[in-house]
């Protein structure tokens, strides 16, 4: 049996191992002003064109037509299992629009679930799960291990703007404060599905430590995960931080946050997401 893996656009994986394993990505559309680009764009073109308008990006959940085009090669094969797994749903209703699909083609083998994450947070759950299922064919030990992984994920991040997430409606706070104090920088987690915003720090060194401070009861057979968008000298300032508590040896995956989610989070933000031991 072949396992076929897909996820929507709002993931976030290094091109290494979406090519190792083979991961299909539904596009999400991206729009700048009146500029509509279906497939979205390149991550570098993105930020580029980010810090050259000035605009704030908006984006559109997957429309059902795209899950179609993709499970329609794969219905009923019998040597291929898709499972898709897909934003939170705290955040969008794609997981609605894959499994409206699914069923409008009577598909049987296709598993669709939701993250409860986002970027990273997402990316990383699939990753581990790919690993995974090098070792394990059996479907419903797959089941039972994504959901072990989705429970286990912490993500933190460090955020320079808040304003995206604010014109979006993807924080959730009982508080925004304001992001242009001089200095200050917002920490959002993502907890239950949802982008909370749970501190603010008096610049970066501040930031680094607390969200750092946040890392305990790491599962040591899993990657760390480091992400950023379009600020690598953080992301790699704070791996090696991160170094001196998850120690030298332990495997860390960086990548890039591409165009959806950088449309809500903006430039400048980074951050990690790891797995806790099973309590």
């Amino acid at each position: 049996m072949k396992f076929k893996i897909v996820a929507d656009a709002s993931c976030d994986i290094p091109k290494e191992y979406m090519e190792k394993y083979d991961i299909t990505i539904i596009p999400i559309e991206v729009m700048f002003g009146d500029e509509l680009y279906p497939e979205g764009l390149e991550t570098r073109e993105f930020y580029n064109k980010m810090q050259s308008t000035g605009l704030i990006p908006k984006t559109a959940m997957p429309n059902a037509y795209k899950f179609e085009n993709f499970y329609k090669d794969y219905v009923n094969k019998e040597d291929v299992f898709v499972i898709t797994i897909v934003i939170s749903m705290e955040l969008s209703t794609t997981k609605l629009q894959a499994q409206m699909v699914a069923d409008n083609l009577g598909m049987k083998n296709v598993f669709i679930e939701e993250s409860a994450s986002t970027t990273l947070g997402q990316g990383a759950i699939i990753i581990e799960l790919c690993k995974f299922i090098e070792k394990e064919q059996n479907i419903d030990k797959i089941k039972e291990e994504f959901y072990r992984l989705r429970r286990n994920i912490h993500v933190y991040a460090i955020i320079n703007d808040l304003k995206y997430l604010k014109n979006s409606g993807r924080l959730s706070s009982t508080g925004a404060f304001m992001g242009s104090i001089l200095g200050v920088k917002p920490i959002v987690s993502i907890e239950n599905g949802k982008v909370l915003n749970i501190a603010k720090c008096q610049g970066i060194p501040k930031a680094e430590n607390y969200i750092l401070s946040k890392i305990e009861n790491m599962d040591e057979s899993h990657a760390f995960y480091v992400v950023h968008s379009d600020i690598p000298e953080g992301a790699e300032r704070l791996k090696e931080k991160a170094k001196n508590i998850i120690g030298e040896n332990q495997e860390v995956i960086v990548g890039e946050i591409g165009c959806v989610v950088g449309s809500h989070v903006g430039a400048k933000c980074y951050g990690f997401g790891y797995f806790t031991k099973d309590e």
